[in-house]
């Protein structure tokens, strides 16, 4: 039996391993019935809810879900942003990281938080159901610890997504096999909901109450399948303080763009005279087919006046600024400050130069498909259109399982050319299939510029890479400088992003770590591009140490 001082000792000592708090979810997959735009359909959903459940978290925590699959169609889910530090196992991107979760099963993931801190969420990573099967992943301060900014009054989630009236499932389908571009949704929503300036939605759109004089943080999370989209408040400017799960220096703007996968985080102050305002959000699109309609929400102040017959609407810029997009993005910086030190690796050790490409392939068979020249539209990275096999990567690297994947990725493009001029000769548009990675070593540093190609047609490529934070050290228009070009870098204060818009005609440079083991995947995150191979897989070896080994798998792994 303890003693009084030796309970004491065991109570300091439980106290200083500061063991993470576990926190649990029941997360049920199933089929549930939604109506938008007067239309009614049934669609995957998580626990009946759309957008998804909103899990709440502090940093460092290890939260822990149980997928139940009570649908009738595979799934996986993914944690996007969280580095999932030594264990791939929960990621969730389907035959990468795990087989699916089968209708009728179950899978308890472990989430591993590290030092996340700020807004990221979860959707589903099979097929398209990301569609339906999405929510934000809100991670909070320590408790010990306040924001880098005045405490808000209040906080809301903002999930940007999309409706069909048609099953997406079958939009897949369509576009995959007739092999052009698929049909766009006929809707985008905010929190699940049109907006007023959509038929049949007037009752249902979501409204934000604010009184005069007090600040809001805002969590915005783009759930959106295939476009990168501005976002803008009528008559009030914002402060950018986070993006993907890290503060960022205070920005002021008038608008936001926002990629695919990407999270911002920002204050609105409460200033303007009390009406009703708009809160808006419309594609920017450099190319390719989009819904050219805006979704609302309404801010609403509180106190006694006339509100208008129709809230103020804000004006955004063209649908088509590409200068507006990469300006935005090209302001946001960490604070980089005592207390949110940044580490951007100068010494490095692998330097790696990606072409991003949409490309053609003939149908086969005498066959004519819906591309363009009746070709099949794919896409690649340096010229490899991934494909993926029915058993996933993880299981096969840490099984030593042969001839599901190849490790010679290539390190730069197979043919250098003229990435963005206007018109890039037909025969540069075939791409080669492959299940191919790249093997890193582990603590290894890494450069990995990404170049956005005119193949078929220039189109921005919001590019994630999961388990891994990474420093956007540069970005720029026109064919990479490898000479010129990292002179200007910003080796000071870039931000720490895990999804970063690459822009049309243009490069992005980025710097991480390689300090986490395991299979990660790295792709685009317009899904009609992952659909046409837009991807690759980094393998990061074990270390030497006990704590740079990855973990060993959960014994409910699921099974191919």
């Amino acid at each position: 039996m303890l003693g009084v001082f030796e309970f004491f000792v065991f109570v300091i000592a439980l106290l200083l391993l500061k063991l993470p708090a576990v926190r649990r979810h029941k997360f049920v997959l199933q089929e549930s019935s939604h109506t938008r735009l007067c239309t009614n359909k049934t669609m995957l959903t998580i626990n009946g809810q759309f957008p998804g459940p909103t899990i709440y978290a502090r940093k460092g925590d290890l939260v822990i879900v149980d997928v139940y699959n009570q649908a009738d169609h595979n799934i996986t889910i993914h944690w996007h942003g969280v580095k999932m530090p030594r264990y791939p196992w929960s990621d969730g991107p389907e035959y990468v990281t795990q087989c699916p979760i089968m209708p009728g099963t179950k899978f308890s993931q472990r989430i591993v938080l590290s030092d996340e801190e700020g807004t990221l969420w979860w959707h589903a990573h099979s097929e398209w159901s990301r569609a339906s099967v999405y929510g934000a992943l809100i991670i909070l301060p320590e408790k010990r610890n306040s924001y880098p900014f005045p405490k808000p009054h209040a906080e809301v989630p903002i999930l940007l997504g999309e409706w069909w009236n048609s099953d997406v499932q079958e939009v897949m389908e369509e576009f995959l096999a007739s092999g052009g571009d698929p049909n766009v949704s006929d809707a985008f929503l905010i929190n699940g909901q049109p907006g007023d300036l959509y038929s049949c939605s007037r009752q249902d759109t979501f409204k934000v109450t604010v009184e005069f004089g007090k600040t809001y943080l805002l969590r915005m999370v783009n759930a959106v399948m295939n476009n990168i989209m501005f976002f803008k408040i009528a008559n009030h400017n914002v402060t950018i303080v986070g993006s993907d799960g890290a503060y960022t220096k205070p920005l002021k703007s008038d608008y936001i763009t926002i990629s695919p996968g990407q999270t911002i985080d920002f204050l609105l102050e409460a200033n303007q005279p009390p009406s009703h305002y708009y809160m808006a959000s419309r594609v920017y699109a450099s190319a390719g087919n989009f819904q050219n309609t805006t979704t609302t929400a309404i801010i609403e102040y509180k106190g006694n006046y006339t509100p208008p017959s129709s809230p103020f609407l804000p004006t955004f810029p063209d649908f088509n600024d590409t200068i507006a997009s990469h300006n935005f993005t090209n302001k946001l910086r960490s604070l980089s400050n005592k207390k949110y030190p940044i580490e951007v690796p100068l010494n490095i050790t692998n330097t790696l130069f990606f072409t991003l490409s949409i490309n053609l392939r003939p149908c086969g068979n005498n066959n004519s498909c819906d591309g363009p020249f009746q070709e099949r539209l794919l896409a690649s990275v340096n010229n490899v259109t991934m494909q993926l096999a029915k058993t996933d990567i993880l299981q096969a690297y840490y099984k030593g399982i042969s001839g599901v994947y190849e490790t010679d990725f290539p390190i730069n493009p197979p043919l250098s050319f003229n990435y963005t001029q206007n018109s890039v000769p037909r025969e540069l548009w075939r791409p080669e299939n492959g299940t191919d990675a790249i093997v890193l070593e582990y603590d290894s540093t890494v450069e990995l510029v990404f170049q956005g190609t005119n193949t078929v047609s220039g189109i921005d490529h919001p590019m994630h890479i999961h388990g891994y934070s990474f420093y956007v050290v540069g970005s720029g228009f026109g064919n990479f400088d490898k000479n010129e070009d990292p002179k200007r870098y910003n080796l000071v204060d870039p931000p720490l992003m895990e999804t970063i818009a690459v822009p049309r005609s243009g490069w992005t440079a980025i710097r991480f770590r390689a300090n986490n083991p395991g299979v990660w995947f790295m792709h685009c995150h317009f899904e009609r591009h992952v659909s046409w191979g837009m991807g690759m897989v980094f393998i990061v070896k074990n270390g030497k140490g006990p704590n740079e080994q990855m973990l060993p798998p959960p014994p409910d792994m699921p099974q191919c």
